[in-house]
């Protein structure tokens, strides 16, 4: 998972800091690299380095990023390890000079990177899918739009533009949500076909002038000051011109509004709405109705208190609490300066971050029941080390409680869920997992109410691959599933010799 956000402004108002916080408000969907290139007077300017968008941008690479309109990204390693070669966005200078951000992840990487490097002879720099996406629209757009001048004088051929995300579309396979800045024009942005990964825009007025923002998180448009336009449609692409013109088209055959429902689980900001579904209010949907089954189910189950796991377990604990009667206590205490151990890579980091992260109020677990809310358990190292820490300090029964289903199923989409040995849920039932993390009861939501509580405004198709291992994108066999385990298993993700302590610096002399 990725964060990205474009943005075209005023001619002569440079954007480079509201990027910046665009940035950090997604900083929850990456914390392995940020990046952001700008454009002013027809030139690219890149920062791209290894680690947090505070520590990436300092001052005197602001400096350097001016123009009124840029792209920026933070990056969530699916594969492999940190690099800053790796980190986003991409850059290519054919056909005119194109940069690209990316969120999700192509299920067609192969046959891709063999029509890019053999039958179009460019050069692939790293491993990445964001770079074959990149190679892909740039070929398209040399096809589509044979006219287009690399000064960015000639009229923009939109018609041409979409044609070529149409060809993107029909090429590559998977999930994916883009904002690329083509040199002299503006920013183009599209969405699968399918709406896997989020896509919005949103517009202010700044003195007479209209200027745009597109994001992966309606909170990253909001919170810098503009107004939500709507999402992106699944296979639409949309074109922002420098001069504040927006354009619209669908460039896909077959579209299917199907998007992954786990980033209403775990992912998306609970102050964000995608696709017209309020996270936070989801959440709180989910614990309610995972209390309604455990008050059905259990009848004489004895809970003194539900606890959250923070933050992403809190919404659904706050409302599982009301349903069950009982009260609502903070248990635990998180320490901010540690990252979202689901999205660390490697296990041996992941293990060593969860006690450094959460610290227990002794007072909220002597001598009682305890429900502890999770919004889901996939490996299972954190729950366990939670339940230990809930023991330590006195709890009398520890019960958990997950507000998704079990886990069994690789995400292919963009999400770094472990290979299968690696889900606790793997091969076992219930009691099993509940005893391999030490929990008295353990309790999953099931994947119809998931379904039917996340559905707020009706009936709703969603990617629930994770849960029950059926693909949306239909394309999806055993084969590609063992390949993508053994790039996702563990022991693949260690630090690589191509790291870039420096960054990574164009048109920059900072």
């Amino acid at each position: 998972m990725c964060g990205i956000i474009g943005i075209v402004g005023r001619s002569g108002l440079h954007i480079n800091q509201l990027l910046y916080d665009g940035l950090t408000v997604l900083q929850h969907r990456g914390q392995d690299a940020a990046g952001m290139v700008t454009e002013n007077k027809g030139r690219f300017h890149l920062r791209k380095q290894v680690g947090l968008v505070k520590d990436v941008f300092l001052e005197k690479h602001m400096k350097h990023l001016l123009g009124s309109s840029g792209i920026g990204h933070v990056r969530y390693p699916t594969a492999g390890s940190s690099s800053s070669a790796e980190a986003q966005p991409f850059y290519v200078n054919s056909p005119f000079g194109i940069s690209l951000a990316h969120n999700g992840n192509l299920t067609n990487v192969e046959k891709l990177r063999e029509m890019i490097t053999i039958d179009n002879r460019r050069h692939l720099n790293t491993t990445s899918d964001s770079e074959l996406l990149l190679n892909l629209l740039a070929i398209e757009l040399q096809s589509h739009v044979p006219n287009l001048k690399i000064d960015g004088q000639a009229h923009v051929d939109v018609k041409g533009i979409f044609a070529a995300v149409n060809a993107v579309n029909t090429a590559a396979k998977g999930g994916y949500a883009c904002i690329s800045l083509l040199s002299g024009y503006g920013i183009l942005a599209f969405r699968d076909s399918h709406g896997i990964r989020p896509l919005i825009f949103g517009s202010r007025e700044n003195d007479g002038v209209k200027q745009w923002i597109v994001a992966s998180e309606s909170v990253a448009i909001t919170a810098l000051g503009f107004e939500i336009e709507r999402d992106v449609a699944p296979g639409e692409a949309i074109f922002i011109s420098n001069s504040g013109a927006m354009f619209s088209q669908i460039c896909a055959p077959k579209t299917t509004n199907a998007p992954c429902i786990f980033e209403h689980v775990y992912f998306a900001r609970p102050d964000s709405v995608i696709d017209g579904v309020s996270v936070y209010q989801a959440r709180l949907n989910q614990g309610q109705r995972l209390g309604e089954r455990i008050m059905e189910e259990n009848p004489d189950l004895k809970v003194d208190v539900v606890i959250p796991v923070p933050d992403s377990g809190r919404y659904a604990a706050l409302q599982m609490a009301r349903t069950l009667g009982v009260e609502y206590r903070e248990g635990f205490v998180k320490n901010r300066y540690i990252g979202r151990t689901f999205i660390m890579p490697g296990q041996a980091i992941r293990m060593k971050s969860v006690r450094r992260k959460l610290n227990t109020i002794a007072k909220e677990f002597e001598g009682k029941n305890v429900m502890l809310v999770d919004d889901s358990i996939v490996r299972g190292n954190t729950s366990a080390q939670i339940i230990d820490m809930a023991r330590e300090v006195g709890a009398n029964k520890v019960y958990f409680a997950s507000a998704a289903p079990p886990v069994r199923h690789p995400n292919v989409y963009g999400i770094d869920m472990p290979a299968v040995e690696e889900f606790i849920a793997n091969d076992k039932n219930i009691d099993e997992i509940c005893k391999v993390i030490g929990a008295d009861r353990l309790f999953y939501q099931t994947l119809e109410d998931l379904i039917e509580v996340t559905s707020i405004n009706g009936e709703q198709v969603w990617d629930t691959s994770c849960f029950n291992g059926e693909y949306i994108t239909g394309d999806i066999d055993q084969e590609y599933l063992n390949q993508l385990e053994r790039q996702r298993n563990d022991a693949a993700k260690v630090p690589t010799d191509d790291s870039n302590e420096g960054g990574i610096d164009l048109h920059n002399d900072a």
